[in-house]
This record gives C-alpha cells, sequence and structure tokens, in this order.
C-alpha cells in the first residue's frame, strides 16, 4: 500500500485548467494596464517608475546586506539587518516625479522631430541613439545625481564633489548598458511602450545607481 495513494490526483486537464486560469489573468492584468496607459500615459508612467525604482533600491540595499554581512561575519562582528526605507523612498520619488515624466516628454520630443520607422534598424533608428545616450544622457544622469542629493540633504558643492568622483564611470557604465537597450526600445518597441520598457532596464540600472552613490557616501562619510 503506497503513501502516494493517499495524496489527490491531479489530472493533466486540471493543471491545463490552472495554466488558462493564470495565463487568463495575466492577459487581463495587462490589457487592463494597456487601457489604463492609453487614458492616462504621465500618472501610469510615473507609478510604474516609483514603484520600480524603489523596489530596486531595496534590491541594492539587500546586496549591499549580503557583502557587509559576509564581512562582518569573517570578523566576528555583529550582523546589520536593517533596512534604509527613506533610501527607497527617495528612489520612488525619483522615479515618480522626475525619471518617468521626463522620459515620457522627452520620447513625444524625440519622436515628434524624427517619427519611428517601419523598418526597425535605419538611419533614423541610429540618429536618435546617438541623441538619446550621447546627449540626452550625460544631461539627465547629471540631473540625477542633482535630484538624489537633494532628496538625502546634500549641498551643492557636496553634489559637484559626487559628480567629479562618479560621474565618468557611470557614464561608462551607463553606455555599456543603454546603448543596446535603447537601440532595441526604439528599434521594436511601439511609442505608447517605450518608457515602460526603459523602466524594467531601468530596475537593473537603479541597482547600480543605488550601489554606487552609497557605496561613494559610505567612503566618504569614513
Amino acid at each position: 500500500f503506497s503513501q502516494h495513494a493517499l495524496l489527490p490526483r491531479v489530472s493533466r486537464k486540471t493543471v491545463s485548467g490552472m495554466k488558462m486560469v493564470d495565463g487568463s489573468v495575466l492577459s487581463q492584468a495587462w490589457d487592463s494596464y494597456n487601457v489604463a496607459l492609453a487614458e492616462s500615459p504621465l500618472l501610469v508612467k510615473s507609478v510604474t517608475a516609483g514603484v520600480l525604482l524603489g523596489a530596486a533600491d531595496l534590491t541594492g540595499q539587500s546586496i549591499e546586506r549580503m557583502q557587509q554581512n559576509q564581512q562582518q561575519i569573517s570578523n566576528n562582528d555583529d550582523i546589520d539587518t536593517g533596512i534604509d526605507l527613506a533610501r527607497a523612498a527617495r528612489f520612488a520619488v525619483f522615479g515618480l516625479v522626475l525619471q518617468a515624466p521626463w522620459n515620457h516628454f522627452y520620447y513625444l520630443l524625440l519622436d515628434g522631430a524624427l517619427p519611428p520607422t517601419p523598418e526597425p534598424f535605419t538611419t533614423t533608428t541610429g540618429i536618435k541613439v546617438f541623441i538619446d545616450q550621447f546627449i540626452q544622457a550625460p544631461i539627465f544622469t547629471v540631473l540625477i545625481f542633482a535630484f538624489l542629493g537633494t532628496l538625502e540633504g546634500k549641498s551643492l558643492d557636496d553634489v559637484k564633489q559626487q559628480l567629479d568622483e562618479d560621474y565618468k564611470d557611470t557614464m561608462l557604465a551607463n553606455w555599456k548598458l543603454w546603448v543596446p537597450a535603447t537601440a532595441v526600445n526604439i528599434a521594436f518597441c511601439p511609442p505608447i511602450l517605450r518608457v515602460l520598457f526603459l523602466n524594467i532596464v531601468f530596475f537593473a540600472w537603479s541597482i547600480f545607481l543605488s550601489l554606487k552613490l552609497n557605496k561613494s557616501q559610505a567612503t566618504s562619510e569614513s
């Protein structure tokens, strides 16, 4: 007599039905998101960015804690398990107030000046990627440093010092990620979904920024 006989049998039909329900829920959620995006594009993009960037900073903090705790364990020090909610809130506000609105209006301007082409990879696509990464991105990166620094209560001199220390490395890392990501975004994403794609990639980029900016702050404080 096998114990497996006591377990309820799940038929292939039941499993298939569960998958259909899950797929249906996801499809309905996606449809609802697109309807909301069409009705209130700026609001939906901003809220999405705020949630993703706040979550990105929390992820960055978790990575920091793992690295610090490994070092503390090796030194027999007390383990720090705290989470800086104010820091995560700053990144969420950055996404809500600056990142999404900036890119919403920027892409409207860019697509208005250089309309999307039917073919993905064209001269127009190349020009738009160049404008995005070598004109827009350097300016926006300065704004990121200034905005987050202001939310942290840093002075203008502190922000300038952080730019002197981290701007070059940040831009080099930016181009490694964002040149190909921007090419894919402009070539393949419908204009209405471009900021959503950007927000998803920005999740990973925000983890880098969170670690980079706060590592520099910890170094200067020590």
